[in-house]
């Protein structure tokens, strides 16, 4: 590995997030064995080994967090918990940089989406394979990961412009975490928003692809989130960690093989299935980590639904993308490549 970089270990780890639940997390860890320098810790919620999630522990294999000075613990909080602990200052970025557009829209957090990783959507709709176009699911049951999860209310949009009555033609029914495949193999539901991994077997059983919502909607998916007062005070570890995101995104999109390791060291899928997300959603990241002002105002239009507001919530208030603007120039003015 590059200079001597070494994954020490995988351990479990239990982090108290008082008043929070104690939650047991994963950390991976590097030793600090650079000649002397001195890394800072630093932690990084991420609520799933999702496809997008990769760059941060690529990022720490391959020793782009190093060379920023950054000692990388990763650690596994779902997504509202991370939130509270990155307010609690235990952590200082999060992977569910959704949850925390919500919390800006709800309660004024202190809150910015710093990076998207992608600028499609990583959801699909699946429906049994009788139903095969939109209008065939008027009357039908959808299991969704929430009647008020982002998902869904992305879901209403695209029935709308298929010419459905998103409100009234279709019945949202939240099955339960991880149950929304089970219940449409099963017949209990006509159709189910599925993420890719579950989108692969669903296909393999027969089932119909109605929708790929990154080809419906333009919104951003994976993004990044950090505190307000961690830009403020810390400017320059937030332009360190960016930097070496950015590093590990171009890593991504350069080398498949070197990617397609790195999943599968991940998140533990097989090669065959790695290669198969590879070649399906690479073309979904972004270049530079950002996202245009166009999927900014989407983003927030669907939060707002989400947490029933009227009020909008200025792009300027939930994003600040000049940490990955200027890391893709400092990159390119000094010829960097993976």
């Amino acid at each position: 590995m590059r200079r001597g970089l070494q994954i020490s270990c995988w351990q479990s780890r239990k982090i108290t997030l008082a008043p929070v639940m104690l939650v047991v997390c994963l950390v991976l860890t590097v030793p600090q064995n650079g000649g002397g320098q001195t890394l800072q810790t630093v932690n990084m919620a991420i609520p799933s080994k999702s496809f997008q999630m990769v760059i941060y522990p690529l990022a720490q294999q391959k020793g782009y967090m190093k060379e920023e000075g950054i000692d990388l613990k990763v650690i596994y909080i779902a997504p509202v918990t991370s939130i509270q602990a990155m307010l609690g200052g235990d952590v200082q970025f999060t992977g569910a940089g959704s949850s925390a557009l919500v919390s800006i829209a709800r309660a004024n957090a202190p809150l910015k989406v710093i990076v998207s990783t992608n600028d499609r959507v990583l959801q699909w709709l699946l429906t049994h394979p009788n139903i095969t176009t939109p209008k065939e699911l008027k009357s039908k049951r959808i299991a969704t990961t929430g009647v008020a999860s982002i998902a869904t209310f992305m879901l209403k949009q695209i029935l709308a412009k298929h010419g459905l009555d998103a409100g009234k033609d279709v019945i949202y029914l939240d099955p339960g975490t991880n149950n929304q495949l089970p219940a449409l193999l099963a017949g209990t539901m006509d159709a189910a928003v599925l993420s890719v991994e579950q989108r692969y077997v669903g296909l393999d059983k027969g089932m119909r692809e109605m929708f790929f919502f990154g080809n419906e909607v333009k919104n951003s998916w994976g993004t990044l989130g950090t505190t307000d007062k961690l830009i403020k005070e810390n400017p320059k570890l937030v332009s360190a960690y960016v930097r070496a995101t950015i590093k590990a995104l171009r890593y991504l999109r350069q080398d498949k093989e070197g990617a397609i390791a790195a999943l599968i060291k991940f998140s533990g899928v097989s090669r065959q299935q790695a290669s198969r997300l590879y070649d399906d959603l690479i073309p979904t990241f972004t270049r530079n980590g950002a996202v245009d002002e166009e999927a900014q105002r989407n983003d927030l239009n669907i939060v707002r639904q989400v947490v029933n507001s009227n009020d909008t919530v200025p792009t300027a208030k939930a994003y600040d993308f000049s940490f990955a603007l200027e890391a893709e120039q400092q990159l390119n003015r000094a010829g960097w490549r993976p």
